[in-house]
């Protein structure tokens, strides 16, 4: 019996070519800023990382804070990627499920990424401007996604987006201060609080009550004498 000959493998498109390189830049210079800090994370630190050589990089990225701003992009999709993984997985979404993953999140290796560039930010001005756009579409997708999930259809619309931007600055704050002073005592309790907080928010009424106008106390004129 012939066998029939090998099929020769498929060669891969430049536009494949291109994503792979471009993929393989962005998850170095995450992880560079991850290990390394903002200041060392240099062309030449994530070219050598990514295997591509510092011209094949400006091909891509017309500057290093182009990378910079295409990695946040970067970490902004495989955070939302890794958190809608995690709900997947519970049979039922608890408010102590969803701060645990929230948590995760905050800690996750490549969330230090985000972090330096938020520290770099502060006063690089240049940096802080292209910035500031990354940061408003991940907080409305953050947003989003917070207002999708069933325990904040019972929470007064007014308050959703307070009670959960609460929450992700309390672990963001949790997560950047583990890295000096690590309190794991105290982290359950704070996630128990954080919870209490949000059945709280459930028990207000979705509909505030108005508050009456005070009263307008009538001036007396003065006649002269």
């Amino acid at each position: 019996m012939t066998r029939a000959p090998k099929r020769p493998p498929r060669r891969r498109t430049q536009a494949e070519r291109k994503g792979d390189t471009i993929g393989k830049l962005l998850d170095a210079t995450v992880a560079a800023l991850s290990e390394v800090g903002y200041t060392r994370t240099t062309v030449q630190e994530v070219s050598s990382r990514a295997g591509v050589s510092v011209g094949g990089l400006f091909r891509h990225f017309a500057s290093r804070l182009d990378l910079l701003i295409a990695a946040a992009e970067h970490v902004r999709m495989r955070q939302f990627a890794a958190f809608r993984a995690g709900l997947e997985q519970l049979a039922t979404i608890s408010v102590l499920d969803c701060l645990r993953l929230l948590r995760a999140g905050c800690r996750a290796p490549i969330n230090t990424a985000w972090y330096e560039l938020l520290g770099a930010a502060r006063s690089d001005a240049a940096l802080r401007a292209r910035l500031a756009p990354v940061a408003a579409r991940y907080h409305a997708e953050i947003a989003a996604l917070g207002r999708s999930l069933p325990i904040a259809g019972e929470i007064a619309p007014a308050l959703v987006d307070t009670v959960l931007f609460t929450m992700v600055h309390v672990l963001d704050g949790e997560a950047l201060s583990a890295v000096v002073h690590a309190q794991p005592e105290q982290e359950e309790l704070r996630l128990e609080l954080l919870a209490e907080m949000v059945a709280r928010a459930q028990a207000t009424p979705r509909t505030a009550p108005r508050r009456a106008a005070p009263r307008r106390t009538a001036r007396r004129a003065t006649i002269a004498a």
